[in-house]
């Protein structure tokens, strides 16, 4: 015969890796703008994700964008039809998008529509505009993309940096 004890300690136990599992499959579940699936209907995309960061009038239909900026590394463009279907899903924030930005014709409605609100805009003296700044993740390295706009809003070029950890060195 086992103490009492025991028994209650085995029984916790058991609640206790019962709500551990039940945790594990919730969290295997958490929505994520890049699981969205074309087709998915946008009041229940928005059930799942909540609202988002910024939202666009399409020609025909709407973009969500779903930004992990300041801390994070990835954008998502969820385009919806008229109907509120969605379309297409696509992480933005990509080298491969900044180097294909068409430089003199986008302003910075074009980017911010495609990219979303940047991480930071800045100012230089070499250059008279906005220096827009997003962070992204090209394989496992940090980088920056810096989207210039002159004093018109037009994307003058894009430079490309490393983004360097950040190291404490400060001691107790």
């Amino acid at each position: 015969m086992r103490p009492p004890a025991l028994c209650a300690l085995r029984g916790g136990g058991v609640l206790a890796r019962a709500a551990l599992g039940a945790l594990l499959i919730h969290l295997a579940g958490c929505a994520l703008p890049a699981r969205e699936q074309p087709g998915a209907l946008r009041a229940d995309v928005r059930t799942r994700l909540g609202p988002p960061s910024a939202t666009f009038a399409l020609a025909q239909g709407e973009r969500w964008l779903y930004s992990e900026l300041p801390a994070g590394f990835e954008a998502h463009a969820l385009d919806f039809d008229a109907s509120g279907r969605l379309l297409r899903n696509e992480q933005v924030l990509t080298q491969a998008r900044f180097e294909s930005l068409p430089l003199g014709t986008w302003t910075a409605a074009d980017v911010q529509r495609s990219f979303g609100p940047p991480l930071r805009v800045e100012r230089v003296a070499r250059f008279d505009g906005d220096i827009w700044t997003y962070r992204f993740r090209q394989n496992s390295d940090l980088r920056l993309a810096h989207v210039h706009l002159d004093r018109q809003g037009v994307v003058r070029q894009v430079l490309f940096t490393d983004e360097l950890p950040f190291f404490d060195n400060a001691r107790d």
